[in-house]
């Protein structure tokens, strides 16, 4: 059993969970992730270790909860305990003294790329970090980012903070503005990363993404998570999360990031018919 320490509220339906977990703590680095479920029967879902504490035998997660089992872990408060959870998995992201690197996060992949570019700015790099949302609402650690970014940009769809329009054209005036970037690394919705890679490619900066695709054993056996890179079926979770983001096949995962969606809808309107009245914690119907 895993003992959720703290929980934290940081946006809307975004939370935040310190988890004890001695043996992950101690192997986790940078890029990497684990899987838990919340109980014997529950969906094993993978989630990016956003932080971690080897003394204190900590990790962290942050997710929004915009489905059946992330809703249903938003339940569980401090003091619950999950039933199972195993990682630290997949390889860890490359840190290495590069120059300048530009980090573009959008919505909660702010959570996967922070402790990439902390560890990036303990290697000396210079840190240029663009947070980009839909909503001023929807902006998350923007604090912990800023802290650590020599340069720090923010843009919002609506133009209800920072930059008015998406993290794409604050990115592409940097690059054209002849500063130079020696990798971008980008991490959120697969349509962003899409649309980084495209504003990148014509200028040659290497740009590495962190995929997200549907995943279930984390150990490479089941093949859900198998995406096209540079023409060859690659697995996240044993070959990634971390890839080449101008080699990647961004329509495929899409389509096969959208394989579920009836059945996840289904699932979703089922939980919440259950919690007519309330959900306890650990998501157990009252």
């Amino acid at each position: 059993m895993f003992e959720i320490l703290t929980k934290r509220t940081i946006g809307p339906a975004v939370y935040h969970y310190d988890i004890s977990a001695p043996n992950i703590a101690r192997k986790a680095k940078p890029g990497q992730f684990l899987i838990l479920r919340i109980n014997e029967t529950g969906e094993r879902i993978p989630l990016t270790i956003c932080d971690y504490d080897g003394s204190k035998g900590t990790v962290s997660i942050m997710f929004q909860a915009i489905g059946k089992t992330t809703k249903e872990l938003a339940y569980m408060e401090a003091g619950d305990s999950l039933s199972d959870m195993v990682g630290p998995l997949g390889r860890p992201s490359e840190i290495e003294r590069l120059g300048t690197v530009v980090c573009v996060a959008g919505g909660v992949g702010a959570a996967v790329i922070l402790p990439i570019a902390k560890a990036l700015k303990a290697k000396g790099n210079e840190i240029i970090t663009i947070l980009g949302a839909r909503t001023a609402e929807l902006l998350v650690l923007e604090d912990e980012l800023k802290a650590i970014s020599d340069d720090f940009i923010i843009t919002t769809d609506d133009g209800s903070r920072g930059i008015s329009g998406v993290c794409t054209d604050p990115l592409r005036q940097l690059i054209e503005s002849g500063k130079r970037v020696d990798r971008v690394i980008a991490i959120g919705p697969a349509i962003m990363m899409k649309f980084v890679c495209k504003t990148t490619e014509p200028f040659g900066v290497e740009t590495v993404v962190s995929l997200n695709s549907i995943m279930v054993d984390g150990t490479g056996m089941c093949g859900s998570c198998r995406v096209t890179i540079g023409g060859q079926t690659k697995f996240c979770c044993v070959d990634g999360p971390d890839f080449d983001g101008h080699e990647v096949d961004f329509d495929e995962l899409m389509i096969r990031q959208r394989i579920y969606l009836d059945e996840e809808k289904a699932s979703l309107e089922r939980f919440e018919r259950q919690c007519e009245g309330g959900c306890g914690s650990k998501g157990e119907r009252k």
